[in-house]
């Protein structure tokens, strides 16, 4: 019982260090679509629902 549980151990660390270094990349592809969303979002001057914040036409 004991080599199970050391067994079972050993494969949590391993899948947890292989996941971990797998949320890394991902974590910095999500960071250079969020510069590259924000950059796109400064070049058309932040308004992109016809010049009102709240999103509402004027009636």
């Amino acid at each position: 019982m004991l080599w199970v549980l050391l067994l079972l151990l050993i494969l949590i660390v391993f899948g947890f260090g292989f996941t971990m270094q797998i949320l890394w990349y991902v974590a910095l592809v999500l960071l250079v679509v969020w510069i590259a969303g924000f950059a796109m979002r400064g070049r058309r001057g932040g308004r992109s629902r016809g010049g009102h914040r709240d999103g509402r036409s004027r009636p």
